[in-house]
């Protein structure tokens, strides 16, 4: 593939309008918790001075810790996504993106030259043992999601592992494995060469705006990212939120909203299989769900101010799936739907 391919940086955003009801974004909530705001807040006033390397060692330390991983093997992001911008730094010859994934990857690495191979996972989107999938014997650079935006497929760690190669490096983006309970899938603590893992606190924690999200794994993979990166690369506030989040008592209060999510996600997706809609099985705060005519929902809703993303910017899926998030909205999103099924 030579080039972006079209629709590659399509983002949920872009289908939000003032005073619309949000199925579109992933973003859990409206705002930050009160408690994590007040720690924003309390450092307002030091917005006049340079972000401090003290800052930056407390929010590494807390990773760090909750990972089980030195310093080394941290690494502060503007948002997960600036992890994938980096990925060109690596040189790959070859890239391996599996698909239904998040197009930001496709996109820089096509941006870059870098040739790329989609590895397709038909329905139900999962890595199979049985039909292991087919990834290029010469790509040095595989990226997978897990749980995988916008299937919400969780795929097992075992068979994440399995990719891994002689010089190869492996990116799992774990942008959303802090809505699974317990977390039992994730790689963020495996040490083995070439593996990184990104993860963000985008979507748990009402960050969209501040950007901000880290990368854990091999310590020589993370300086090539790093490489040529410039001074200050994170804000005080940023590195304020990325301690903040990663605390024991965060983790925790995390995880007690990812099993409220739970019962939110079945209550969602058992009403819009009432309606005869066929609803991807998955573990994240949206669903992939399969829609007959699903651009003339898609307006119907829109005329109802609610958002929804369309799906036919992944590769893999086409214009019959939309992606919800789940919200405690829900029934007003089923009620929209019903009126035109």
């Amino acid at each position: 593939m030579t080039g972006p391919r079209k629709g590659v940086r399509y983002h949920g955003d872009q289908a939000l309008a003032p005073g619309v009801l949000d199925f579109a974004v992933n973003v859990r909530a409206a705002s930050p918790p009160q408690w994590l705001r007040d720690r924003l807040v309390s450092r307002l006033d030091e917005l006049g001075s340079y972000p401090r390397r003290a800052d930056e060692e407390h929010a590494i330390a807390a990773i760090a810790e909750r990972h089980g991983r030195g310093p080394d093997e941290v690494l502060l992001l503007a948002g997960a996504a600036e992890g994938f911008a980096m990925l060109p730094r690596l040189n790959p010859r070859r890239a391996a993106v599996f698909a239904p994934g998040f197009t930001e990857p496709e996109a820089v690495l096509a941006e870059a030259g870098v040739p790329i191979d989609h590895v397709v996972l038909p329905p139900p989107f999962t890595l199979d043992g049985a039909r292991p999938p087919r990834v290029p014997a010469d790509a040095d650079l595989v990226v997978v999601g897990n749980p995988t935006n916008p299937t919400g497929v969780l795929h097992a760690r075992e068979r994440l592992l399995a990719l891994q190669g002689l010089g190869r490096i492996v990116v799992v983006d774990e942008a959303f494995m802090d809505a699974v309970p317990g977390e039992p899938e994730s790689v963020a603590s495996v040490r083995l060469p070439g593996l990184v893992v990104l993860r963000s606190l985008t979507k748990t924690w009402a960050l969209a705006g501040l950007r901000a999200g880290y990368a854990v794994g091999d310590p020589e993979v993370l300086r090539r990212l790093a490489r040529g990166r410039a001074h200050w690369p994170l804000g005080t506030l940023q590195l304020e939120a990325l301690a903040a989040c990663n605390t024991p008592e965060a983790v925790g209060y995390a995880a007690r909203d990812a099993q409220r999510l739970v019962e939110t996600r079945r209550q969602q997706a058992d009403a819009l299989r009432g309606l005869g809609l066929s609803v991807t099985e998955g573990i994240a705060p949206f669903l992939l769900v399969t829609v007959p005519n699903a651009d003339l929902m898609r307006k119907h809703l829109e005329v109802k101010n609610i958002s929804v993303r369309r799906c036919d910017t992944f590769v893999g899926l086409d214009e019959d799936c939309l992606r919800v998030s789940v919200r405690p909205e829900w029934p007003e999103l089923v009620q929209a739907m019903k009126e035109i099924l």
